[in-house]
């Protein structure tokens, strides 16, 4: 009896492999397949025509390059800003989005709406805003109220062109934050915060001892999430401004968006910035997430 209650488990194992290999094959090789080859081109000096192994040479020209690290902690200093804003922007949206008011599916609906734009559409926009010469910001606040200098350029200077960014940034990204924080706060049962009045708590002992408790692993998971998206984040800071300097636009305009391009340069900082997120992540999950 247990002979045959073992075979047809071994049986079920083995049609669940079967079942499940083509997905996995396909993932790894999905996945796997360009890391690895992007890991073995960062050994060559990487041509249109030829390559030439160099072996670590691409990541000692990296480590001693000075632009390649003001790069580097402009786009942690971009992250850190643009994670810690749009999590706080997003979770004081979504605490007054959880109070019933009149009117506030449609106001819902109208936070939303930097997410779900086109992200091209609204680059344009606020290029015309922020532009030096006929942008409403600089006709309102230079040529009318005298509060800025009329060379004040905030798309084209390196310095300011990093906080555009950066703000637009958190602008545009905060609904998403908002959303997975409002589905968070929906599911706490009402009777916490009944319980906690009648004990005589403050809004901020509710606060603190109730919502962030509750919210605690959501909002450490977008903080990943987006700490990961924005480390590199190419298409909405270049679309703003080519001046930001994140590594994102280093790489595409020192090393790949030139007549000659290095490969294998791109290759080396792109395992560099990996070893580094594995690292960070891994330190992030055990210690915040706690998993």
């Amino acid at each position: 009896m247990q002979q045959a209650a073992s075979s047809i488990l071994k049986k079920e194992n083995s049609l669940g492999w079967k079942l499940v290999s083509p997905t996995v094959i396909l993932l790894m090789i999905l996945i796997i397949y360009p890391v690895a080859y992007n890991i073995y081109i960062s050994f060559f000096d990487y041509g249109i025509t030829s390559s030439t192994f160099v072996g670590l040479e691409n990541y000692i020209r990296v480590f001693k390059d000075a632009a390649f690290w003001k790069s580097f902690f402009i786009t942690v200093g971009f992250t850190l800003m643009t994670v810690i804003g749009s999590i706080l922007l997003g979770l004081g949206v979504a605490l007054m989005m959880n109070k019933e008011f009149k009117g506030r599916a449609i106001v819902r609906t109208i936070i939303l709406l930097p997410y779900i734009t086109p992200l091209i559409s609204i680059v344009f926009s606020w290029k015309y805003i922020f532009d030096p010469s006929y942008g409403p910001f600089m006709q309102l606040f230079s040529q009318s109220l005298g509060w800025v200098s009329p060379q004040l350029d905030l798309l084209n200077n390196s310095n300011n062109a990093f906080f555009v960014a950066s703000i637009f940034n958190i602008w545009r990204n905060f609904p998403f934050v908002y959303l997975m924080l409002l589905s968070r706060l929906q599911s706490i049962p009402d009777e916490y915060y009944e319980a906690a009045e009648i004990d005589g708590a403050t809004s901020w002992n509710k606060f603190t001892n109730i919502t962030l408790p509750e919210i605690y692993f959501v909002m450490g998971a977008v903080a990943l999430m987006r700490g990961i998206w924005n480390f590199y984040k190419f298409d909405e800071v270049y679309l703003i401004s080519k001046r930001a300097g994140t590594l994102p636009i280093f790489i595409y305009e020192r090393v790949i968006g030139t007549t000659s391009p290095e490969y294998g340069v791109a290759a080396a900082i792109a395992t560099i910035l990996m070893v580094i997120m594995l690292g960070l992540i891994t330190t992030y999950v055990k210690k915040v997430l706690k998993w």
